[in-house]
């Protein structure tokens, strides 16, 4: 009989929490991260450990530090942690097919779940977030949009750990949006959104949970796609 324990310290958990954030869209290019103070309270940790967090992330280029008057924490243009992701994803055979079949395992399951368990104010925040992407004026708003879009589904699932587990599956991701200057096609994105979304406000679970699967499916070979264009 085996066992396998895995040590995590808190500046490495703080440090995967908030890359989590950035990766899933919570956190985009640009945004100021709150003051040390109260993000080391908000996460009940020591502002030490937080420190050598943030640390962490800059030297992975999630983040950087401006000084000055106008200065703070600050989520970069994610380039470099990209750049990485990508080399990543090309290299390791089946990583990206792995990442896609636990999301399409654990999403479409939630949209079927949804399907019977939603309230109406699941509903409106689900419609919110795919007016939220018509409307997008640049990448940072488009992220933000899909990743509230998939949190309602996963909220309206009504399985907490669940929800923890869809969190952590796209963590792993990084959008096509991320790819490129501008998400594209942003039209696409949203109709796909929304079949998953009246499928759901129609109780039909199964549509759901087909709707969500092509969606990933999707999603998989949009990426496939620019990692080519990359080579």
């Amino acid at each position: 009989m085996s066992s396998e324990v895995s040590a995590v310290s808190v500046p490495q958990g703080v440090a995967e929490h908030l890359r989590g954030l950035i990766r899933r869209g919570e956190l985009s290019p640009g945004d100021q991260l709150p003051p040390e103070r109260q993000l080391a309270e908000t996460l009940g940790v020591a502002r030490v450990s937080l420190r050598e967090a943030l640390k962490l992330l800059q030297d992975e280029g999630y983040l950087t530090v401006r000084r000055g008057k106008l200065g703070g924490t600050f989520v970069t243009a994610l380039s470099q942690p990209l750049a990485e992701w990508r080399r990543e994803m090309a290299a390791e055979d089946g990583e990206l097919d792995d990442l896609t079949a636990v999301r399409v395992a654990l999403e479409s399951h939630a949209a079927l779940l949804a399907a019977s368990r939603r309230t109406q104010d699941d509903l409106d925040a689900m419609e919110a977030s795919i007016e939220l992407q018509a409307t997008a004026r640049n990448r940072s708003e488009f992220r933000a949009a899909d990743a509230t879009f998939h949190d309602a589904i996963a909220r309206a699932a009504g399985s907490r750990r669940l929800e923890a587990a869809i969190r952590q599956a796209r963590s792993e991701f990084f959008s096509p949006a991320d790819m490129v200057n501008h998400p594209d096609p942003v039209e696409e994105d949203q109709e796909q959104h929304r079949a998953i979304f009246e499928a759901i406000r129609d109780s039909n679970a199964p549509r759901a949970a087909q709707s969500m699967r092509d969606h990933i499916e999707n999603t998989r070979s949009e990426i496939r796609r620019l990692l080519k264009q990359g080579d």
